[in-house]
């Protein structure tokens, strides 16, 4: 990390931002295809950086606690293969505009900013397109013409990786007893409760995955997220069946991002009955 510089004026944040801004947005387009190696999901919580210098890197969070800036999403290379490449960018993008702002506004709130000075920085900063907004294509940014070769390579493997996966078929997951109490017959629109209860598979085809957005499929394992309460595939968060008989706790990626906890300590799995 570079802790030691430290920005003072708007401009200089602003440089600071805009610097960070290129490096992150150059992660996830020109230099997409390194940076879908570098996030492997076997690997531990992994974050995306970026730099004044308009560099970008792919490393594990500070060890120091609190941090001395504000650190990225965590944990951001255990959706890779879990999600369509598209949506995957998609989501590392927001969250990286998120990272960008928390510390555009923390070199802010230390060096004594006012209400005016922060009003200047964030007109400033609204003038450039957001990462999101590059990477999705809502920005006249166009993206390299590598991208696409890159794009396809890794969807390709991410379609070998899939039809070499045994589907787990388990029974639909359960709903706690009080909400079969207090939910109407048609509150099936909230991810965790649509997808449990007894009944034909019928009854659970609005449960979407909150990693894939496919629909339940009664003989495959789902997951449900303690925190947000929506429900995954296993295969989209690679948890298998096996796997969820050990687990007490589970928080699905982005809740681990939010709420910066490991991967192996924060899960409690809703195995199937």
């Amino acid at each position: 990390m570079d802790a030691q510089y430290n920005p003072r004026t708007v401009e200089e944040v602003f440089r600071d931002y805009k610097g960070r801004r290129n490096g992150l947005a150059r992660a996830l387009t020109t230099d997409v295809e390194e940076f879908f190696r570098q996030c492997d999901p076997e690997k531990e919580n992994l974050c995306l950086y970026g730099f004044p210098n308009e560099h970008w890197e792919v490393n594990l969070p500070a060890e120091e606690v609190p941090p001395e800036l504000p650190e990225p999403a965590l944990g951001i290379n255990f959706a890779r293969d879990g999600m369509q490449e598209k949506d995957w960018l998609s989501m590392v993008a927001v969250h990286s505009d998120a990272w960008l702002l928390s510390v555009a506004f923390y070199f802010g709130a230390r060096f004594g900013f006012d209400k005016s000075d922060r009003k200047r920085l964030f007109g400033m900063i609204n003038e450039l397109p957001t990462i999101f907004d590059v990477v999705s294509g809502k920005s006249k940014t166009k993206a390299p013409t590598n991208n696409n070769h890159s794009n396809s390579k890794s969807k390709s493997n991410n379609k070998m990786q899939k039809t070499s996966e045994p589907r787990a078929k388990q029974p639909k997951p359960q709903l706690k007893e009080e909400d079969h109490e207090d939910e109407a017959p048609d509150a099936g629109e909230d991810g965790g409760g649509a997808a449990g209860g007894g009944g034909g598979g019928e009854e659970h085809g609005d449960t979407l995955c909150g990693a894939c957005g496919d629909n339940y499929g009664q003989d495959e394992f789902w997951i449900g997220c303690d925190m947000c309460e929506k429900w995954f595939h296993g295969k989209c968060v690679k948890i298998t069946p096996a796997k969820a008989e050990h687990i007490k706790q589970y928080k699905c990626p982005s809740c681990m991002g939010a709420n910066g906890g490991s991967s192996g300590s924060n899960k409690r799995a809703r195995p199937s009955s």
